[in-house]
């Protein structure tokens, strides 16, 4: 199942990468993160003189349809890709445009060692998401091993991820670098952390984190809460929140964590004051308030300066960090202090020595726009990913290589 026990010269290798990258307008990548990641896998394929075919997705175009109920072909191509690939590798990508036909199997078959093919988008096709067996045998049979890199995507059972890995035995599958390291960097937070294990979550609702929240209460010495999730949590012990985003449904579930929390032995740290706003607006009126003191008409749209405080103190201490989630609407400048203060952090307490992860999504962005990827020990490239693998899940495309 270790990648470098396969012999992969003078055969096609079908990689299933997790290519759902950014981009901006005018359809350039603005963040090849993804990309990146995916080099290791690719370049020792290369090298060892084996053929690479990718397969990735790239958003969800048949939930975007166009007015005349086609898909936008220009804007959810993954010929955009094709140059800042080729760049990384220093390999002419070639690209398809479509994943499976007679073009697809032309273009395979006609793929000369140390050459690389790019497929277009899985999610052109309805039967991928569905997990649809005729279109995963149609892939599987583009090459003669399988590799799946895409952790990203691994939580969903499509036929690029999940279905196409049943069509290859064991000697001729198995995981990349990438799925390898995400895989084996969870471990160090399941199996046994080091202490004190501290997670910092956020984000905007308590409903999208319940069984993530639920299962860290039986691992973590502390839990930090930031970001909208925060003022559910608040409200729930009747503080006043404002207009802050609150979930009035989860009120009842956030009193049980908190209960189950104490029961526990674990600390919950709630921002104590919020820099708060009169609009969802980067312009907006600001001032920095008390959290469970929120007058109606504000918003807490990012954790205050005693929060910053409490919150960089318990990290301080801490051997283990899982962070998920930002700590305010830090895509708007005036509200993305909490989020960059604790991503500092967190920073410097890997370089005293504790394990850090970032669990992927917003945190990896506030992570990697900071410049401080590599002054943490790792940054998940899959946030969904990454969540349900820590909340105890199977996934099914780590699954499907693993039978």
């Amino acid at each position: 199942m270790d990648i470098n026990n396969f012999d992969f010269k003078g055969k096609k290798v079908l990689i299933r990468v997790d290519f759902n990258v950014p981009m901006d307008k005018n359809r350039q990548v603005t963040d090849d993160t993804r990309l990146r990641g995916a080099v290791p896998t690719l370049k020792h394929v290369l090298n060892v003189g084996g053929a690479v075919i990718l397969m990735s997705h790239l958003d969800r175009p048949l939930k975007k349809l166009l007015e005349d109920g086609t898909i936008d072909r220009n804007k959810y191509t993954l010929r955009n890709v094709v140059k800042p690939l080729s760049d990384l590798l220093g390999v002419e990508v070639k690209f398809c445009d479509e994943t499976v036909g007679e073009m697809a199997q032309k273009m395979s078959k006609d793929l000369k060692q140390g050459e690389v093919l790019l497929l277009e988008n899985t999610r052109f096709y309805a039967g991928e998401e569905k997990g649809d067996e005729a279109l995963a045998k149609s892939m599987a049979a583009l090459g003669d091993f399988y590799i799946n890199d895409a952790f990203g995507a691994a939580h969903r059972a499509h036929s690029s991820t999940t279905v196409v890995a049943h069509y290859f035995d064991k000697d001729h599958k198995c995981f990349g670098y990438l799925m390898k390291a995400e895989l084996d960097h969870a471990k160090k937070l399941t199996d046994n952390p080091e202490r004190p294990f501290v997670a910092v979550t956020g984000g905007a609702k308590v409903s999208d984190k319940i069984l993530i929240l639920e299962k860290l209460l039986g691992e973590v010495d502390h839990l930090i809460i930031g970001g909208g999730m925060a003022y559910t949590f608040i409200k729930a012990q009747g503080g006043s929140v404002g207009n802050s985003l609150v979930e009035e449904d989860r009120i009842n579930t956030a009193l049980e964590l908190l209960e189950k929390a104490k029961k526990l032995g674990v600390k919950i740290h709630l921002p104590v004051d919020s820099i708060v706003a009169d609009a969802f607006d980067n312009a907006a009126n600001t001032q920095m308030l008390k959290s469970d003191q929120i007058p109606s008409g504000w918003m807490g749209l990012d954790i205050g300066s005693e929060a910053i405080k409490e919150f960089v103190e318990v990290i301080k201490g801490a051997k283990t960090i899982l962070w998920n989630g930002p700590m305010g609407v830090f895509e708007m400048p005036n509200f993305a202090q909490g989020t960059h203060a604790i991503a500092q952090a967190i920073a410097d307490r890997t370089k005293k020595g504790a394990f850090s992860l970032i669990g992927g999504g917003d945190s990896a962005a506030a992570v990697n726009q900071m410049g401080l990827g590599d002054d943490v020990s790792f940054v998940s490239t899959g946030g969904g990913a990454m969540l349900e693998l820590l909340e105890g899940k199977e996934l099914p495309g780590v699954a499907a290589v693993m039978s």
